[in-house]
């Protein structure tokens, strides 16, 4: 007898470490993180185009939707450490410029909506030729909590593809500026 209650014991034991797939819990689901860049040409000199790309020159050409609202400096000015917040939907951003270099082409933004997502900008300007910059935009993202993942892939998703609408928003004030349409 004692045979037989141990084998039903070593059964029972298999059976329970050992259950299919199918009936394991799932496994807890992680915070998602995307990454995606996208690159363009601007028909400008990297003096021109530069500018551009901080989050005062940014207001130029990327429409009513961009309104950084400057915490620091005061007033606004595109420079490195310049803290500032954008409405973007529902949601609030906090904006730091961590890296500006007009003069090496590279900018720099981290930006948080609190419990909601973390997003490195890098911005990477190179003279193409001395009329054209070269410009490479790239996205990290990553959710904060587990119910941000699917607005934090569809953010990826679109992020990639941006290029085409950056260009012709910046190509056109760049036009608008030649054409006397625009202020600096």
């Amino acid at each position: 007898m004692v045979i037989a209650g141990g084998i039903l014991l070593a059964f029972a034991a298999f059976t329970i470490n050992h259950t299919p797939e199918a009936e394991k819990p799932p496994e807890p689901a992680m915070p998602v993180h995307v990454d995606n860049s996208f690159q363009f040409l601007v028909h400008a000199p990297l003096s021109v185009a530069g500018p551009l790309f901080g989050p005062e020159g940014e207001r130029r050409w990327a429409g009513d939707g961009w309104d950084p609202q400057f915490l620091y400096p005061q007033p606004a000015k595109d420079v490195q450490g310049a803290v500032f917040t954008v409405q973007q939907g529902k949601h609030t951003s906090v904006w730091v410029a961590t890296l500006f270099d007009l003069a090496g082409g590279r900018m720099q933004y981290v930006s948080v909506v609190p419990g909601i997502r973390v997003s490195i900008v890098d911005v990477q300007l190179t003279a193409h030729d001395a009329l054209t910059t070269s410009v490479e935009v790239r996205y990290a993202r990553t959710a904060v909590e587990v119910s941000a993942n699917e607005e934090v892939q569809a953010l990826g998703e679109s992020d990639r593809q941006e290029g085409p609408h950056w260009q012709e928003a910046i190509e056109g004030y760049i036009r608008g500026q030649r054409d006397g349409k625009h202020k600096k």
